[in-house]
């Protein structure tokens, strides 16, 4: 079959970019043909044998959805012009699900749409404008995925005729080769970091990750550890401001890293502490690198993280998440115990799910 996939893919970082990543491969290993419509970038190219088709357009805060809606809509006609595809599946619920759905109905092709998980915490939820166009998308899809069962309920809650019965599960997966629990320290020679635990955070510098409150937790914490925060975005410069004008020390800001498979394995325990999460990708990969991990008690991230493999904190306090960084640092055989059970829970993510009704 030959499949189009809408939205956020390689060079662009991001969960959702690996999702597609990861589902186009499986489809690609199977004998299927995909094509993938995504955002601009001068570094596009074909990857694992499946199709790249960057759009133009700038990447301007405020427009560049509305920029990418266009342009991606334009580029999916012309590839349908050109190949008989027989699905369209849009990541994310706006744009991409929008092009998708539009542009698949239009031309009767079976079209699906994946929630990643801010298109219906923060979108839909915060932005009442959202709301109409998102449900739009919801009514009009031909099937419905959610990367956990946090939002699949919040899609579910939307109220749209029919939803329930077109909406189910689709986890995000983990590549257990690429990340491994193999020793790799690589990472903490570069930065000289031998002599004390290593707490990593990955992800998207933005309010909903909650990295500030790293900084906070750093700044009353009863144990000795370096923080190390891989990622970009727009409170990268505020936040290592903060670190360097609060005298916070042993905080290292790497930038953004294509790396992080190389990355993960030198550091002692991962933490997401977002205040909002629909699954928590990062979580897994620490997981198959055999790693404790911290994460906030919300969304899917407390569908990942149980008692054997880590630890549950409140977003909302300093003290929660500062008391569990402590507990580890401070705790060798905990984290010895739950490291040992990690590269398990990871497997149970490993498997890739193909979600269409017609690839069987």
């Amino acid at each position: 079959m030959k499949i189009a996939m809408v939205g956020q893919f390689p060079p662009h970082f991001g969960g959702v970019g690996v999702h597609i990543h990861t589902l186009s491969k499986e489809l690609v290993k199977q004998g299927h043909e995909v094509y993938v419509i995504t955002y601009p970038h001068k570094e596009i190219k074909d990857i694992d044998g499946i199709h790249v088709i960057g759009t133009k357009g700038l990447s301007i805060p405020g427009i560049r959805g509305l920029m990418f809606k266009f342009n991606a809509k334009r580029a999916l006609k012309e590839l349908i012009q050109k190949e008989d595809i027989d699905i369209i599946h849009g990541h994310y619920l706006f744009p991409a699900g929008d092009v998708a759905v539009e542009v698949g109905n239009k031309h009767n092709i079976k079209t699906y749409v994946t929630a990643h998980g801010s298109d219906m915490f923060e979108l839909y939820k915060k932005q009442p404008f959202m709301r109409s166009p998102i449900k739009k998308v919801l009514k009009n899809a031909d099937g419905v995925f959610a990367v956990s069962n946090a939002l699949k309920h919040e899609i579910i809650a939307t109220g749209v005729r029919g939803i329930a019965n077109k909406t189910k599960l689709s986890w995000n997966s983990v590549d257990i080769d690429k990340f491994s629990n193999k020793e790799n320290d690589s990472f903490k020679q570069e930065y000289k970091l031998f002599d004390k635990p290593i707490v990593l955070f990955v992800g998207n510098l933005i309010k909903r990750k909650n990295v500030d409150s790293l900084l906070e937790a750093k700044k009353i914490a009863n144990s000795d550890y370096y923080l190390v925060i891989v990622g970009d975005g727009p409170l990268f410069k505020k936040l290592k401001k903060k670190a360097e004008e609060e005298d916070i020390r042993d905080v290292i800001f790497t930038g953004s890293r294509n790396d992080v498979e190389d990355i993960i394995p030198s550091c002692d325990i991962l933490i997401l502490p977002s205040f909002s999460e629909s699954f928590g990708l990062v979580l897994i990969e620490a997981l198959a690198c055999g790693k404790p991990v911290i994460g906030s008690d919300v969304g899917g991230i407390s569908e990942i993280i149980n008692d054997d493999v880590g630890l549950l904190v409140n977003p909302n306090k300093i003290s929660s998440i500062a008391d569990a960084i402590d507990n580890l640092v401070n705790d060798d055989d905990l984290r010895y115990v739950l490291s040992l059970n990690a590269r398990n829970r990871a497997l149970d993510f490993s498997k890739v799910d193909i979600p269409y009704d017609e690839v069987k």
